[in-house]
């Protein structure tokens, strides 16, 4: 059984729902990787702006298809990062996860871990460095947001992307005047990946009775579902 206090998540594997340990290790780096085409920037901007309508803190999918297009170095940011990730101990696994490209303006405290618990994420932010942070509140970590800044993290971490001066999430930091778009290629790595596993620390089956009984992913605190708080990141 998990321990008073602990983090516990829930998910899926194949057709039923495991335990697991919530990591709050990040892997971090800043990888050389060319700035962005203009072009690109301003079609970015213009769905940003006209098609998403991004609110403070919201996070959204943009079209990678038509992204990689006009990204000529689309190709070589893939590789850096399988590059990096081979030399931080999760070898191959890029190759085989699934890729998406996010925007995001700003992040409220959040978990993923009741949709992706089967996951960590992989991160790479192709912005300029608009003066934000990640911030993981469980640690105090804070992480830079530059061109090339890299993570990978477990789902079930809560997590937001905050002004670099202020201590918690707010709306009024991401003015609509302000330019604080970030973008990033996200991957969703495998947690039962061996690898991955080893290099999170994560440890498995921690509470297999209350995941029989279970029929959804989630994360629990001190035995029982618990959120989190989008301006602290505190779990409540």
């Amino acid at each position: 059984m998990t321990q008073a206090g602990a983090l516990a998540a829930y998910f899926w594997s194949g057709d039923v729902i495991r335990s697991r340990s919530v990591s709050d290790v990040v892997l971090t780096g800043t990888l050389n990787i060319p700035a962005l085409p203009a072009r690109l920037v301003a079609d970015w901007e213009r769905d940003i702006s006209h098609r998403l309508g991004l609110e403070p803190g919201d996070v959204e999918d943009l079209s990678l298809p038509r992204a990689r297009m006009r990204w000529p170095d689309f190709a070589y940011c893939v590789k850096a990062v399988a590059d990096w990730t081979r030399s931080v101990g999760l070898g191959d696994v890029l190759a085989s996860s699934d890729i998406a490209l996010m925007a995001c303006r700003g992040a409220r405290y959040h978990h993923d871990g009741a949709q992706y618990g089967r996951a960590a994420f992989c991160n790479l932010f192709v912005s300029e460095d608009k003066g934000l942070d990640v911030h993981f509140p469980a640690t105090d970590e804070r992480i830079p947001l530059t061109r090339g800044t890299v993570l990978v993290f477990d789902t079930g971490q809560p997590h937001a992307v905050i002004d670099r001066s202020s201590n918690g999430f707010n709306a009024a930091d991401f003015a609509t005047k302000r330019d604080c778009s970030q973008l990033f290629l996200t991957w969703e790595l495998p947690i039962e990946n061996m690898q991955v596993a080893r290099s999170l620390g994560v440890t498995f089956d921690t509470d297999a009775t209350t995941a029989l009984k279970l029929n959804e992913e989630q994360v629990w605190v001190n035995g029982k579902p618990a959120g989190v708080c989008p301006a602290s990141g505190q779990w409540g």
